[in-house]
């Protein structure tokens, strides 16, 4: 593992659940957990965890003040509430495990267990939704890439507001921005896991936070923004859409290999993390604050 990363380890309901952390500088940072999607298996490149190269977090740590946390799911998936990983059908408790994550690195670093910043692509973006939503006191902001709201966790109320950023493609073949189905059926064929699309998404969690102010949409030649502010506690909810944009994580370039798959279309034009991490900093907000 580079040098940089500490490995961490924690058993949760008898499984034993891995993890790395680019720990900060100083006290009392901020946490950022970087979730990744369904790897079928290995979560790493090489030493180093997939989303370590996939984002910049781990680049900007020390400008940003922060810690940087890249857990792995079980399996290489997470049980994102949707019921179609094997994570989920194994009846994995991944909000328990990423809470132990937070609390493993407040204890050891000195982070701030309540101003964690969650970031995820596709499955990692699904269990975004979920852990905000039922770790709403620890989590004041979220990032979901690729990866709306699992239809299954709709009559979840958090006990928190949670300001959320939303990136999708218009273009995206596996999470189709309008939403939809899992690839994995059930066993007579019947569609399963279906999730919301980018704005159903961005107006369930409008409507969680109460928001109320309606800011004009941004628009560039590859992307729009919407965002929507005024929510309890200062929250707000931005939705992005990148247009031609697939299954990618913007602002990383997609390896060679993936070059011909029709999810591979992505955008340079802004990188994600850095995004993600400036819409989130002032909205790093006490639980006290958010409380609905």
């Amino acid at each position: 593992m580079g040098d940089e990363l500490v490995a961490g380890e924690l058993t949760i309901d008898g499984l034993a659940r891995s993890f790395a952390v680019r720990p900060p500088r100083g006290r009392n940072a901020p946490l950022v957990l970087v979730l990744h999607g369904n790897q079928s298996g290995s979560t790493r490149t090489y030493d180093r965890p997939i989303m370590y190269d996939w984002t910049s977090f781990a680049a900007h740590a020390d400008e940003w003040g922060i810690a940087v946390a890249y857990p792995d799911g079980h399996g290489g998936c997470w049980a994102d509430g949707r019921g179609v990983t094997t994570a989920d059908e194994a009846g994995v408790d991944d909000v328990s495990f990423l809470r132990a994550v937070i609390d493993w690195c407040a204890d050891r670093f000195g982070t701030a267990p309540d101003r964690t910043l969650v970031a995820g692509i596709s499955n990692g973006a699904f269990m975004s939704h979920r852990f905000a939503l039922e770790a709403a006191d620890r989590v004041p902001v979220f990032a979901a890439v690729a990866g709306g709201l699992p239809a299954a966790l709709l009559d979840v109320r958090p006990t928190h507001a949670v300001s959320a950023m939303l990136i999708n493609g218009d273009a995206d073949p596996i999470q189709p921005i309008t939403g939809g189905y899992s690839g994995r059926r059930g066993a007579n064929g019947e569609p399963r896991g279906r999730t919301l699309g980018l704005l159903e998404t961005a107006r369930h969690w409008q409507s969680l936070d109460h928001c109320v102010d309606d800011e004009n949409p941004i628009t560039t030649d590859n992307s729009s923004r919407h965002t929507v502010t005024g929510g309890v506690g200062g929250t707000q909810v931005t939705a992005w859409t990148v247009f031609g944009g697939g299954h990618t994580w913007p602002g990383t370039p997609v390896p060679t290999e993936w070059a011909n798959s029709p999810a591979a279309a992505t955008t340079l034009e802004f990188d994600a993390a850095d995004q993600i991490w400036h819409f989130a900093h002032p909205l790093l907000t006490p639980a006290s604050t958010r409380q609905l």
